[in-house]
């Protein structure tokens, strides 16, 4: 297999070419101590009793799923939840040593979990470190530990401040939610603050997305949640801060010092390919994306009866495939490099659209090497893409 990897550390053009792009593994762990309010996934409290038979089906799942992938390399992994760090870490060391065992895993993979501050110990980490995990993610969400009561998070911000001591030296990225009723600027500064005091070397910055079907929803239903217009405000606050920092953004949501930006994430918005195992996990391999059931009792079955728990399939071609591209790329501060696009799709992207490249041009920074979305309108992407998916 021949790989050529371009990848200039802390250069937010971030080349990553030429002839085969690596994939990554993600594994959906559904369990934990308790729902947070805004919480819309896969995530069962109540189900920890099942997580031993939960495993053992995961490990079947991705043995299959490495079979039919012999051929490809992968460089990331992804423990996501649910909340990893809450199950037995042996149980995650047992599905990392089968995925080394029996998937091609590249030389210096990225392989992250993620991690409620109020649930590592240092035994948990070593189980972790001795199975190569290399990069931790902490829902950090907000220093101000009234709000994380009303979010229903079962850590505080000492927790935090603990897990840090414990990661110390150690890759780790932290999540920060905005947009959340009565949020002010000092929140903001003070959870920032917290993050890279604390030694993050990667922070998401995430608004709030209300789903139906959470407590959050009634929340929004109410009107208790600041507008769009205030979010954004509270948005280009915490742009600005992390500036100062000395984190830039490479996607709208997520800044990372020089040299670790989520490379697990930078294969989604790339489209490159990627195999999920476990409840709700979501897999695009080939250009066909499928989704795993997210009932744990129906994953088990199929599993038990040798099946798959795919509910749903697709194949991407033709249009889809460039739409799912643009609308990847546009997400990012790279932005659609014009040379990869006539390699994929062996059209001129700036010929194919150039009616909606002059109606939308004063959005876009449009350069002889690629388009991308101005600094100032990243956060409201998505008014400005619509109009390149055709």
């Amino acid at each position: 297999m021949i790989f050529i990897c371009f990848y200039k550390i802390g250069d937010n053009r971030l080349i990553e070419e030429l002839l085969y792009i690596m994939a990554g593994i993600y594994v959906h762990i559904p369990f934990c101590k308790q729902k947070c309010t805004y919480c819309d996934f896969a995530s069962y409290p109540s189900e920890i009793g099942k997580a031993e038979g939960y495993f053992a089906c995961l490990i079947k799942e991705l043995g299959s799923r490495a079979r039919e992938l012999k051929d490809k390399t992968f460089n990331t992994v992804y423990f996501g939840g649910g909340t990893p760090s809450f199950v037995d870490a042996k149980l995650i060391g047992a599905i990392m040593n089968q995925i080394r065992k029996n998937f091609v895993i590249a030389d210096g993979a990225e392989i992250t979990i993620e991690i409620n501050p109020g649930t590592l110990t240092p035994e948990k980490l070593a189980v972790y470190d001795a199975v190569g995990i290399n990069r931790y993610s902490l829902g950090l969400q907000s220093a101000d530990d009234s709000r994380l009561e009303s979010l229903n998070r079962i850590h505080t911000s000492k927790d935090f401040e603990y897990c840090c001591k414990l990661l110390k030296g150690r890759n780790f990225s932290a999540d920060v939610m905005i947009g959340l009723k009565d949020q002010q600027k000092d929140e903001v500064k003070r959870t920032i603050d917290l993050a890279v005091r604390g030694g993050a070397s990667h922070i998401s910055v995430y608004a709030l997305t209300p789903e139906e079907g959470t407590p959050m929803f009634t929340t929004y239903l109410n009107g208790e949640l600041p507008s769009e217009d205030e979010t954004a405000e509270l948005y280009d606050y915490a742009c600005g801060l992390l500036k100062e920092y000395g984190f830039y953004r490479y996607e709208v949501s997520n800044f990372a010092k020089p040299g670790y930006e989520s490379r697990h994430n930078l294969n989604y918005w790339r489209r490159g390919e990627y195999i999920g195992l476990g409840v709700a996990a979501s897999s695009c391999i080939d250009d066909r994306r499928f989704t795993n059931t997210s009932s744990i009792d129906e994953y088990v079955h199929c599993l038990l009866h040798d099946k798959y728990a795919e509910i749903s399939s697709e194949q991407i071609e033709g249009d889809d495939r460039k739409a799912e591209f643009i609308m990847l790329a546009l997400r990012t501060t790279e932005g659609i490099r014009l040379e990869r696009y006539t390699r994929l799709f062996g059209t001129d992207f700036l010929k194919e659209y150039k009616n909606e490249l002059d109606d939308q041009r004063e959005y876009l920074d449009i350069t002889p090497d690629r388009v991308r979305i101005k600094d100032e309108y990243l956060y409201v992407q998505n008014h400005i893409i619509l109009p390149f998916l055709r």
